[in-house]
């Protein structure tokens, strides 16, 4: 792997980098809103075609399209690399005129810049280096249209194009300057409380208050925290009742649960389904459970890492790894048992705050490490 010539190609590259990350940060593209996530993807479509890629375009109603799209020689007996991204941010229309593209401090600042558009144009640009260098190789990029809300409707494309692979690499940012070999799996909780309204003054013994309910329930859930097995569950929301002198007749809070080991998802559905309410008046309900399984940090997703801090070393940088808290599309994959690394986007801060932005520094030799790294995987 010729590495100092994958890192000279990429270096020519700097102002196409420059010119496309802010035309995509500058087309919004909030997960809810389907013609500007579609914008986006046109975007996306009309740069891959450029690039000689072969395009299919899942068609849906109530996210963005999801892009599909196929680089490399159309029929090989090798396994495509399937690199995972998404377009959708957590920014709504409007925020540009707050958080305006510019360029100060040696980085590149807007909304999604981070998280992910830096990550997205960097792998456009990897693959564009391997099909000058003839470094050719069955790829698969897929760019999601709502992995900001959990990825409902991508899933299912996201799983079948792994299994299909040799490895999966997530465009997700680095944490710092690692790339991540572990994430926490992520559930979502809906603890719903009925119980009996009444006047506060005139007929409080008739009433059945779900507030009050909700929160004996509250202290329970929050007991289900275990950092020894980095278990953490967060009642992050909470509602009930209309006015102060009625007996609340509902209330609910919405829990996020965060586990590292596949084996927990059954114990915390355990967990939450023997809650019960004390005042036999009040009904409990509860929906939801976990909808991303951790990305556990096995052989193969170690193998991958070994593999890309030996690359960094020939670029000339260190490589670290780090795990989080935080979910991706990745974990679907690892979850399968497909090779899966994730962090391979830019490096910055800010992700989903108002500080967001990338350093300008890394996005060449990230670049390069990420074009190095599909040329040699088998």
């Amino acid at each position: 792997m010729d590495t100092v010539t994958i890192l000279s190609h990429v270096k020519k590259k700097e102002a196409w980098i420059h010119d496309t990350l802010r035309e995509l940060v500058q087309q919004e593209s909030p997960s809810e809103d389907r013609p500007a996530v579609n914008a986006a993807m046109a975007l996306l479509e009309r740069l891959a075609r450029e690039q000689g890629a072969r395009v299919k375009r899942h068609r849906q109603r109530e996210f963005g399209d999801v892009l599909e799209l196929r680089f490399g020689p159309p029929r090989s007996s090798r396994k495509p690399v399937l690199l995972l991204g998404h377009l959708d941010t957590v920014w709504p229309i409007g925020t540009l005129s707050e958080m305006p593209w510019r360029e100060a401090d040696h980085r590149y600042w807007g909304p999604g810049v981070l998280d992910m558009k830096a990550g997205v144009v960097i792998a456009l640009a990897a693959l564009n280096t391997l099909r000058e260098l003839k470094l050719a190789r069955p790829v698969t990029l897929l760019l999601n249209s709502e992995e900001e809300v959990g990825s409902p409707i991508s899933r299912a494309i996201t799983e079948r194009l792994a299994l299909e692979s040799a490895a999966v690499l997530v465009l997700e940012p680095a944490q710092g300057l690692a790339y991540k070999t572990a994430r926490k799996g992520v559930g979502h909780y809906d603890v719903q409380v009925t119980g009996v309204s009444a006047h506060s003054g005139v007929d409080f013994e008739r009433g059945h208050s779900a507030i009050l309910e909700l929160a004996k329930l509250i202290q329970t859930i929050s007991g289900f925290t275990n950092l020894a097995r980095k278990l953490t569950v967060n009642c992050g929301v909470i509602a009930g009742g209309t006015r102060s002198n009625v007996v609340a007749s509902s209330a609910h809070c919405e829990v996020d649960v965060r586990i590292a080991k596949a084996s927990d998802a059954a114990y915390v559905e355990k967990l939450f389904r023997s809650l019960k309410v004390s005042d036999p008046q009040c009904k409990l309900t509860i929906t939801g459970g976990i909808n991303r399984p951790p990305m556990e940090r096995k052989a193969g997703t170690i193998a991958l890492f070994k593999k890309a801090r030996s690359l960094a070393a020939a670029l000339g940088f260190d490589l670290e790894e780090a795990a989080t808290g935080g979910g991706s599309d990745g974990n679907f994959t690892a979850a399968l048992g497909v090779p899966t690394l994730d962090g391979m986007g830019a490096v910055g801060e800010g992700a989903h705050a108002a500080h967001e932005s990338v350093v300008i520094e890394h996005l060449v030799p990230r670049t390069a490490l990420l074009a190095a790294m599909i040329a040699s995987i088998e």
